[in-house]
């Protein structure tokens, strides 16, 4: 695995501090009715995506998931403004204002959704990593997914082919615990989801998903596995979400008590905790990496507030290109 090093724990935390403040903002923006639709944050499994990255090569990996997805593409290099756009449904967005809230997407940045169907995402992420193995880029992909979607049926049809063809995938899930409002135990008679995999041989454990470096350890041994051409792996990350499965949740299957003691071990506070035992920063420079979270989560609504809505015209220019009918022009 790449060294954690003091630059390393001091990324982690501006990212994972501007990814938790950019969807408080947006928390506050949904009330305030200016982000309309549904709303699923990612507040408390930040160090999956964080660590992912570590692990990650961003020059050919790729990313799909699911529709808790704003933080992902700006984590894989997108313009954080552009992605506030488009929650905001602005032309300035990622997909010129009409994906929203659950369907972000960067082709750019190798980042493919933003997927609003449940596992539907998962077959997808086994045929963009059929893709890397055909053309023999040497990408790897790594495809999320909620505990929730491990009980779909696609699920299972993926990992067979992916372990037939030995494609390289990670297939990740993101265990919150409660998939939209129903606890683990009460959907399956078995609560270690990693074990689905043991049925097609395929590599799988359990992963600490509020420790960066736990995630990085893990996802470095399943990338290298993939891009030797050795097939995929499995992973169960155990992790938690402070909000409710979207705004409207009222959260009445859990107590305060037990989301607090989650927050005790916040992956951003342990990544804060060894930059202060580490003296990694003063504590003017962490005020400093605070103030730059702070100052780029205004400049990202100020942009998104000033940005114009699509024009109907958008509408008749996203559908589709026909060559021999030429009376609805395609202009993008």
């Amino acid at each position: 695995m790449k060294e954690v090093t003091k630059e390393v724990y001091l990324k982690w935390y501006e990212d994972m501090l501007l990814w938790r403040k950019f969807e408080d903002k947006l928390a506050a923006l949904y009330i305030q009715q200016k982000v309309r639709g549904f709303l699923h944050l990612y507040n408390g499994q930040e160090a999956v995506l964080a660590g992912a990255l570590h692990a990650m090569d961003l020059t050919k990996d790729k990313m799909i998931t699911a529709y808790r997805n704003h933080v992902q593409p700006i984590g894989m290099g997108v313009d954080p403004r552009r992605v506030m756009a488009e929650l905001l449904g602005k032309v300035t967005g990622t997909s010129k204002g009409m994906g929203g809230s659950m369907h972000i997407f960067s082709k750019e940045h190798r980042f493919y959704g933003g997927h609003g169907i449940v596992g539907g995402q998962i077959p997808v992420g086994a045929g963009l990593a059929f893709a890397d193995k055909y053309f023999e880029t040497g990408g790897v992909t790594m495809t999320y997914f909620g505990d929730g979607a491990a009980r779909q049926g696609s699920l299972h049809e993926a990992f067979n082919m992916a372990m037939l063809w030995k494609l390289p995938v990670v297939f990740i899930v993101e265990n919150n615990g409660y998939a939209m409002g129903t606890s683990v135990e009460r959907t399956a008679n078995h609560t270690d989801i990693w074990k689905l995999g043991l049925g097609y041989e395929m590599p799988c454990g359990p992963v600490d998903g509020m420790n960066p470096v736990k995630v990085a350890e893990a996802m470095t041994e399943a990338i290298d596995r993939a891009r030797r051409g050795d097939g995929p792996t499995f992973l169960e990350m155990k992790t938690y979400r402070y909000r409710g499965h979207s705004m409207s949740d009222a959260q009445l299957y859990r107590s305060k008590e037990e989301v607090e003691e989650y927050k005790k071990i916040d992956p951003i506070t342990q990544v804060l905790d060894v930059i202060k035992d580490q003296k990694y920063a003063t504590e003017e420079e962490i005020e400093a990496i605070d103030q730059r979270v702070k100052d780029l989560v205004e400049e990202c609504v100020k942009f998104a507030e000033e940005s114009e809505y699509p024009p109907i015209q958008q509408l008749y220019d996203v559908v589709y290109e026909q060559e021999n009918y030429p009376f609805l022009p395609h202009k993008l």
